[in-house]
């Protein structure tokens, strides 16, 4: 018998999944981000920096105290590495063996891009190998013209596909600029290296998601994993067989999870304040999944030209008590210290306005605390109530001037 599941459930069962309220607690910030990032799979890195970046940014909004320097410290202990998840990211230490797939798909199908490729990559990693960890910088020397480093740009190609062979790692990150060295020289030398099998790197793939999101659907565990669709769907038939993940019905749709996600359901939510969420956060880096699952349709117009953009270059997801509410477009002016709020964009009939605008308010303050500025501002609202009310409880509340 398959369980049916209501939207409201799935909806529970995906946000406890993904601590969202908070629901990772240890002593120390350091030990609950590295939890979270277990908890997750994967941490989205992205270079834009219109606000804190993405990967912080997501951490932050599940780890009590979370501060940027608590992932690079993370990062130099060898507790988590970057590499390639569907996107750049970061990823557990122990998941390594598990992007020996890729690395080797990389290695095989290198395509020509030099016409000396072979001979820089040699060079790029004699120089690592005798001096030591290296940005790219370090390799444009225009006092050499006749030599292959007086344009730096095919040596941070060669670092760069080294990176993704699995010749070299990303040792730390110096600003966002990284530092490469030697794999046998960052990774621990107990980490399982084995070259999985399809079948178990399936199995992998869709074991990260339930433990990330609580359900899934077969289209889901293969997201942006090419060719990996039919290994996935025998993995799941081999899974249901042997009792280890069960089937539910959402609508006309079906869902896969664990055997102990329906006890989410008997869990208690904690208070759900507004979350202003990352464009690349977990929750909703699948669009398609966001608007069947949450009924929210969302994308980052950054990439449109300015006449196509509807809400603005880089709207955050708004989320509150369980539902997404709306999206702002925002940038942190850090030379003023200022959080600017271009367009602010509800897009629900609250019952309790007021709820909303005061934890609205709350969330405005922390979150421009987090970016290091000191005020924050709107300049444009969609709800004329809403703005009112916004500009009637603000000052109540110490921390925002």
């Amino acid at each position: 018998m398959v369980d049916t599941l209501s939207l409201k459930q799935a909806r529970k069962i995906v946000l406890l999944s993904q601590a969202l309220p908070k629901t990772i607690s240890h002593k120390s910030a350091e030990k609950a981000t590295i939890a979270a990032i277990n908890q997750l799979g994967y941490i989205q890195i992205d270079t834009i920096s219109r606000i804190e970046r993405a990967h912080h940014h997501t951490l932050w909004n599940r780890v009590s105290g979370y501060k940027p320097d608590i992932l690079d410290s993370l990062q130099q202990q060898r507790k988590v590495f970057e590499y390639w998840a569907h996107a750049a990211a970061y990823l557990p230490i122990e998941d390594f063996r598990y992007c020996r797939i890729k690395m080797l798909h990389m290695t095989e199908h290198e395509k020509p891009w030099h016409p000396q490729a072979n001979k820089i990559k040699a060079e790029v990693l004699a120089r690592i190998k005798a001096e030591g960890p290296l940005q790219s910088k370090n390799f444009e020397d225009k006092s050499h013209k006749n030599g292959p480093w007086w344009d730096w740009k095919p040596a941070k190609s060669a670092l760069e596909l080294l990176f993704l062979q699995g010749e070299l790692m990303i040792e730390r990150r110096i600003g966002f600029q990284k530092v490469f060295n030697l794999t046998e020289r960052v990774l621990p030398d107990h980490i399982d290296t084995t070259l999985p099998t399809q079948a178990e790197y399936a199995q992998y793939l869709i074991k990260r998601y339930l433990q990330a999101n609580g359900l899934g659907s077969e289209s889901e565990f293969s997201y942006l994993r090419q060719g990996m669709q039919q290994a996935i769907r025998q993995e799941l038939l081999h899974m249901l067989e042997a009792g280890d993940i069960i089937k539910l019905q959402l609508g006309e749709s079906d869902y896969y999870a664990d055997k102990e996600a329906l006890q989410l359901l008997n869990k208690n939510v904690p208070k759900a304040d507004v979350k202003i969420l990352s464009p690349f956060d977990n929750l909703v880096i699948q669009r398609k999944r966001l608007k069947n699952l949450f009924d929210y349709d969302y994308q980052l117009e950054c990439y449109l030209k300015p006449q196509d953009r509807k809400f603005g270059y880089f709207c955050l997801p708004i989320l509150w008590q369980g539902e997404f509410v709306g999206r702002m477009d925002a940038k942190a002016d850090r030379q003023n210290r200022t959080l600017i709020i271009y367009n602010l964009f509800t897009e629900k009939r609250f019952n309790k306005p007021d709820a909303f605008v005061l934890s609205l308010i709350s969330a405005l303050n922390s979150f421009s605390h987090f970016n290091q500025c000191q005020h924050w501002e709107i300049q444009q609202c969609n709800d004329r109530k809403i703005a009112e009310m916004i500009c009637a409880n603000r000052a109540h509340y110490q921390g925002n001037d």
